[in-house]
């Protein structure tokens, strides 16, 4: 469980990527309240300075600031060696990510390239940066962004997608390995969300049913009391999560189990 908001216990230094607006802006904003210092990255620095002087003024906080690219191997490697060595990182949410909406081949190498930089590389590298020392020091929170399109390709998202499912599983696998540690691993699965990243997709929001769409806040509200619940997979629009995440475990498990032998399957009518 995580303190309850508003507490003012040493909590720590909350580090949060793609910190400037929709989904790291509201994150930083709540961990705040909570009483986190934080440390707030970022690429559009007009807009990151502006989040930071309106959080030291609503919560009192200390804010740090740090302009970089994730998507770059220069700008990556600098702010992985600062979370890395910094004692006082205590809970680090990965949200940096980009998208483009189109079919594999209409995508291009550097559309391609971009998301599996920032989507991937990105979110690795800076939980590989934080997991050592949170485990050393048993405690510690992780927070990494997907997408229910972890789960699921759609024709124009094939691209976006596997680097949403490379997060699924990387995630779970690491949350798996600390169980039972002071360590925690949040995998946050959002719906359509009301964020910047689909006007950089290429498919305007106003394309998209109202009803399906949440809000940020509401999103990153209830991300937060999913952490706080002990969740390690939170899905924030899904009603029945607990039993969706079950059978779709149990079907997972079940295809596992069924390959384990050195037979080809019989419809395949090979001779033994």
């Amino acid at each position: 469980m995580t303190d309850a908001p508003n507490s003012r216990t040493s909590l720590g230094k909350a580090v949060i990527t793609g910190a400037s607006a929709g989904i790291g802006k509201v994150y930083a904003d709540r961990l705040a309240a909570r009483g986190y210092d934080l440390l707030l990255i970022a690429r559009r620095s007009a807009l990151l300075q502006e989040v930071a002087e309106n959080i030291r003024t609503a919560h009192g906080v200390k804010v740090e600031t740090l302009v970089a690219d994730l998507g770059a191997t220069g700008d990556l490697n600098m702010v992985a060696d600062r979370v890395a060595n910094d004692a006082d990182v205590t809970l680090l949410v990965n949200n940096a990510g980009t998208s483009k909406m189109a079919s594999i081949a209409d995508t291009g190498v550097t559309a391609t390239a971009a998301m599996t930089d920032l989507n991937i590389s990105g979110l690795v590298r800076l939980s590989l940066a934080v997991v050592p020392g949170f485990k050393q020091r048993d405690h510690g929170t992780l927070i990494n962004i997907g997408s229910i399109l972890g789960f699921h390709s759609l024709p124009i998202s094939g691209v976006y997608s596997a680097t949403k499912g490379y997060v699924l599983n990387f995630t779970r696998g690491l949350a798996d390995e600390v169980a039972g540690t002071g360590v925690k691993v949040q995998l946050v699965l959002p719906a359509s969300t009301a964020t910047d990243l689909w006007d950089i997709a290429g498919i305007p929001i106003s394309a998209l049913d109202p009803a399906t769409v949440m809000t940020v806040e509401n999103c990153v509200d209830a991300a937060l009391a999913g952490l706080d619940l002990g969740e390690t997979v939170t899905l924030p629009s899904v009603e029945d999560a607990p039993a969706l995440l079950e059978a779709y475990d149990a079907a997972r498990m079940g295809l596992l189990g069924a390959s384990q032998t050195g037979k080809p399957a019989s419809r395949y009518n090979i001779a033994a």
